[in-house]
């Protein structure tokens, strides 16, 4: 069932997100207009693979710019609609329908790169060369299970909160500085370095620049392999424990209703509100906070049971 549900949902997000004019900028406009602003400001700087900058740092800013909107905007749109509540306690399980919109996001954003190929192909016949085309494949897998975990992490700690959109505004550039997507992070100053070595995307950055650029050491394309997998991998043990509190508390609830399936044993909002607040879990609690809105806020209108009759129609 989870793997049907993750699917199901990963095709209705590429879906939905397509027809959204804000994504479609972010998605085909501003691969572009950053590969040509990326392509000003290297073209005179001596940096001799500076193609990889350009291209791969405008398809990857897009990228990330793709996965934050994307993410800030639909937890908003769940949460206005009245439906982010809903997910919370669905059966099919919270986790899975958040994955699989982040899944539909990032595979349908990584068009943006190809744009990003296109535009500096035709404007300015800079074809991006892969020296080592088999270990960008695998760099690129590995820096799509890194954007993946990060942006689940950062999902679940969006539910938590109504101000979505200032905190996605408030880490979509820094995490383009710190993981090095338009320069070198070698750059930065000591300390802020050591926070971009931290962050997963950054190995996988670097990754993919070092597959452009030729591989001359693989000991150390596989060192920075192996750094970037235990990052994600700390990631998602992190993002499955943040799900967790709110899976346990939506088991909680529906144990009545599976032991006596009958629509008078169906939870409500208020249900998931107190088994989050039996947890006395700092994470729950805010979870719990979150619903107040819905449970005894002006949006209460869906703490009730439904009147829906279940029907069966026969040809």
């Amino acid at each position: 069932m989870t793997r049907s549900v993750l699917l199901s949902t990963m095709v209705l997000q590429m879906k939905q997100s397509f027809v959204r004019p804000m994504y479609q900028f972010c998605l085909i406009v501003s691969p572009i207009l950053e590969t040509v602003l990326l392509y000003e400001m290297f073209r005179n700087s001596g940096e001799a693979n500076f193609a990889s900058y350009v291209i791969l740092g405008a398809g990857l800013m897009s990228l990330w710019s793709c996965i934050c909107f994307s993410s800030a905007g639909d937890i908003n749109r769940e949460r206005f609609s009245g439906t982010l509540a809903l997910i919370f306690a669905a059966p099919a399980g919270f986790p899975a329908i958040i994955l699989g919109k982040i899944l539909g996001n990032t595979l349908l954003s990584l068009a943006s790169i190809i744009i990003s190929m296109v535009t500096a192909l035709v404007l300015y016949q800079a074809p991006l060369s892969l020296a080592s085309p088999g270990y960008f494949c695998i760099a690129l897998v590995g820096m799509i299970g890194s954007f993946v975990v990060i942006s689940s992490v950062i999902a679940c700690l969006l539910t938590l909160s109504r101000r979505t959109t200032l905190y996605m505004n408030c880490i979509e550039i820094p995490f383009i500085l710190l993981c090095g997507m338009s320069f070198p992070i070698d750059i930065l100053p000591s300390w802020l370095q050591a926070i971009s070595r931290c962050l997963a995307p950054t190995w996988a950055v670097e990754l993919l620049r070092m597959t452009v650029q030729g591989i001359t050491d693989t000991a150390l394309f596989w060192r920075n392999f192996a750094i970037m997998t235990a990052l994600s991998v700390a990631l998602a043990v992190l993002s499955a424990w943040l799900y967790k509190v709110i899976d346990r508390a939506v088991r909680v609830i529906y144990r009545p209703y599976l032991a006596d399936p009958r629509p008078e044993n169906m939870p409500i909002l208020s249900d998931l509100h107190k088994a989050l607040l039996d947890q006395h879990v700092p994470e729950a609690d805010r979870v719990a906070q979150a619903l107040d809105l819905y449970v005894s806020g002006s949006l209460n209108i869906f703490n009730n049971k439904t009147n829906m009759v279940n029907t069966t129609i026969t040809a």
